[in-house]
């Protein structure tokens, strides 16, 4: 949020010599945290105002002049400019060698030199708005319009900011770090900090008194979603340009003055953070009503966005329908008009919860909605009303109330604290004088009364509505308002028993090293909400799947229930990159229908760890992506130290190929599965070129080691043999099926065999493939002569050509 000083010295009268360093740090330690300070004057820097005297044609360009421009005591400067509205006696802004500017108000801002226009030496530039960046305060009717300021009753030579009552500083405050204060989202509420903080007076509003006899038809059917609704009729109003000064003020903080009757309701909401909005009154049929929506209920808002309303949406209505989305945004048809001169002004309070979920629903956040998000107290709509009829009465003399309406059935209940001294002294951790305590509250409008052993407090209304509401929220006012920096740090006398071994935490951290590391890939994050597209492509049905009340957007509304919709997305993203790539994520996953802890008497849904991974390749090799992520799984237990899982076909998930897929088990449950994605669902994904092999994995099933579980293998006496075999078996055959076949009946000088390749080409026959093994044959007593060796490798070939059907092909 920006924030004007000169707007804050409205309401507070800050010392003359007050630093600005020092104010940003007082307020990021006690209130918000100040993420930077622009100088408005500054960044007008060398921008003046210049008097046109005459204006020649240029001798080498028909599309240029030549002004005589008086930049200041007389001083008569050449400037070549292609203005479209140049005239003799017009004051503009002229841009002096070493000013910043923006040519045509695009890109980084370059430079102002002395410089030759076609020919012609030329001082300087005279500017555009667009090119000051002014163009929200004097817009342009054509691309080439100058920028006039000669209504401004300054010599030539003045700076422009100080022309223009720009010289300002504009504070940048850190949304976040008040999101739990709604009484500072104006600048009366951080003018008010400012004065508690310095013990400074601060201006009060004067209550505004109606002085009418007619009571304006207010109906408020829903008291808890609108506590407060204030109606008010006014009438000889038009529509014009608001003052100058006050489309400054607006502009300067991030919005855009459009016209007084808009402008006024902006200012006040900028001001007093109440959210303010005026209808044209001829449009308004009987009377204002606020009330639900009824189902289907059509509404145009003012951004030309068509809503079809639900049941829990709250709106303006008059005895036609809807006029307005309570709390976010007004009606097209109903509010500010060309031909508006009278309206009904609005000052209401509205239930945060309601407006942000109507905000969220309809995509639709303003200004405003952002401001009932935050819980506006419904007594702040008095100093609204004040302000809002102020700058009417000024800025329209003949304007009249011809009928008001305060209609406050929910009444705020001021909230009520009891604090005692002994429990604020142990939690500050030190004894803090009780009229310093008094008076520190005092300044930010909490009523103290001293009791037998603390303080009854009665916290202001601003403050009442959710923001303090316990004593633990006293003891940080207390503490923020006496600073952070005047309590001494104390040593902490602690002992330390034992180390506290957190295998679980520990083999989380495990697995995902052994995979960024040692595997190479790439771990992604993602969002805790799936996308329709990928649930509908991976899942049956959406039996068993949480879904959001308000989700981030109408597509996005599922929880995740599965790793992989998420891991499919990202596919797609980097599919168009890179043509071969692994990732994994490790998350929670949610579960509907299934509950394991409470939270302030509301069961909360089963919540488990997953991993999911993708082995993204080529489509001609879904092969080797098969057996990397098999082999990426199955060595995760020995790196990791937890015990082992296997492989089995026991159950398809949804969304694999009918043949190349795996169960993962444990202990005989299973706990994951591994497969290739059928090409079916990658299409319904938007997997269009490449093939991926996806894992998921339940890690609560996970069991790690209580501790390392190597041990010493001595080196062996005499030497090990390597002995290769190739044969052509069944392309149905698997590695386990040969595993069992060489080593069930195991010989003893036969220690080990591993699998080296598999081929299938033109020379194998159809229905068959070639299988290379690796026997490894050694004794424990003595070295083996060749014969023997040969003897052993002959035994393998008789079990395989046995067990398998095996036909040995080289030696």
């Amino acid at each position: 949020m920006k924030v004007s000083l000169n707007w804050i010295k409205d309401y507070v009268k800050l010392p003359d010599d007050m630093d600005l360093k020092r104010l940003a740090y007082d307020l990021t330690m006690s209130t918000v945290e100040v993420e930077g300070a622009e100088s408005l004057a500054e960044s007008f820097d060398k921008i003046i105002v210049g008097e046109i005297k005459e204006v020649l044609p240029h001798p080498n360009a028909d599309k240029l002049r030549v002004c005589k421009v008086d930049v200041g005591d007389g001083d008569i400067k050449d400037i070549v400019c292609g203005g479209s509205n140049l005239e003799v006696g017009m004051k503009v802004v002229v841009a002096c060698p070493g000013a910043m500017v923006r040519w045509h108000g695009e890109g980084e801002p370059v430079e102002i030199k002395n410089t030759k226009l076609r020919g012609v030496a030329s001082f300087g530039m005279i500017c555009a708005a667009v090119e000051v960046g002014l163009d929200a305060l004097f817009p342009a009717k054509d691309d080439h319009e100058i920028m006039d300021v000669t209504a401004f009753d300054v010599p030539a030579g003045t700076p422009i900011a100080k022309a223009l009552d720009l010289d300002d500083i504009i504070l940048e405050i850190d949304n976040k770090s008040m999101t739990n204060r709604p009484d500072l989202w104006g600048h009366y509420g951080i003018a008010r900090e400012i004065a508690a903080l310095y013990d400074l007076p601060l201006v009060q509003f004067e209550k505004y008194v109606p002085d009418v006899s007619e009571s304006y038809d207010v109906r408020i059917k829903d008291t808890e979603r609108c506590p407060r609704y204030i109606g008010a009729r006014v009438e000889g109003l038009s529509v014009k340009p608001s003052p100058f000064e006050m489309q400054s003020r607006i502009w300067r903080v991030g919005m855009r003055p459009i016209n007084a009757l808009v402008d006024v309701t902006n200012y006040v909401m900028l001001a007093t953070g109440q959210p303010t909005h005026v209808f044209d009154s001829n449009h308004i049929i009987d009377h204002i009503e606020v009330r639900r929506a009824q189902k289907g209920e059509k509404l145009q808002l003012l951004n030309d966005k068509d809503l079809a309303l639900c049941a829990d949406d709250l709106v303006i209505a008059d005895k036609e329908g809807a006029v307005a989305l309570a709390g976010v945004m007004g009606g097209a048809k109903d509010s500010v008009l060309p031909e508006t001169e009278s309206v009904i002004l609005e000052v209401a309070n509205f239930e945060s919860r309601g407006v942000r979920r109507t905000a969220l629903r309809y995509d639709n956040r303003t200004e405003a909605s952002s401001r009932y998000e935050k819980a506006v107290d419904p007594e702040r709509c008095d100093q609204a009303l004040s302000l809002a009829m102020k700058l009417f009465a000024e800025l329209y003399p003949e304007m009249k109330v011809t009928a008001f309406k305060d209609e406050y059935p929910n009444k705020l209940q001021r909230k009520e604290i009891d604090v005692d001294f002994d429990w604020l002294d142990r939690r500050l951790g030190k004894r803090i004088p009780q009229e310093i305590v008094a008076r520190k509250l005092g300044t930010m409008g909490f009523d103290v009364t001293f009791t037998e052993k603390g303080m009854h407090i009665v916290v202001p209304t601003w403050r009442s509505t959710g923001d303090v509401s316990i004593k633990a929220d006293i003891m940080e006012e207390v503490a923020r308002m006496y600073g952070y920096e005047n309590f001494e740090a104390t040593t902490i006398t602690t002992s330390f028993d034992g180390a506290v071994n957190q295998l679980e935490v520990d083999l989380v951290r495990k697995i995902k090293e052994y995979l960024a590391f040692r595997c190479n890939m790439q771990e992604i994050f993602t969002y805790p909400w799936m996308t329709d597209e990928f649930v509908n492509a991976l899942f049956p049905d959406t039996n068993g799947i949480l879904a959001l009340a308000t989700p981030p957007a109408p597509n996005e509304r599922f929880v995740k229930s599965s790793l992989l919709p998420n891991i499919c997305k990202a596919i797609v993203k980097n599919e168009r990159n890179f043509g071969e790539f692994d990732i994994f994520e490790e998350a929670q996953v949610f579960f509907d229908g299934e509950y394991t802890s409470e939270y302030k008497g509301e069961q909360l849904p089963k919540q488990k760890k997953h991993l999911g991974c993708a082995f993204v390749g080529s489509s001609e090799k879904v092969a080797d992506l098969f057996r990397k992520a098999k082999g990426v799984i199955g060595m995760m237990p020995r790196y990791t130290h937890m015990e082992g899982f296997t492989f089995e076909k026991t159950e398809k998930p949804y969304w694999a190929d009918e043949t190349v897929w795996l169960n993962i088990c444990l202990n005989g449950k299973k706990i994951g599965e591994l497969a290739l994605l059928s090409k079916k669902a990658a299409l319904a994904c938007g997997i269009k070129v490449l093939s991926a092999v996806l894992v998921e994995l339940d890690m609560d099933e996970l069991v790690p080691f209580k501790s390392r579980t190597n041990r010493y293998v001595a080196m062996p006496d005499f030497p090990t043999n390597d002995y290769d075999l190739s044969f052509l078996v069944d392309s149905m055959v698997k590695w386990d099926d040969i595993y069992e076949c060489v080593m069930g009946k195991k010989n003893e000088l036969l220690k080990d065999v591993s699998f080296v390749e598999e081929y299938k080409g033109k020379q194998i026959p159809a229905g068959k493939k070639s299988v290379t093994i690796r026997l490894v044959i050694a004794s424990n007593e003595k070295t083996l002569t060749s014969d023997e060796i040969e003897n052993v490798a002959k035994s393998v070939v008789k079990k395989l050509t046995k067990g398998v059907g095996a036909d040995i092909r080289t030696a």
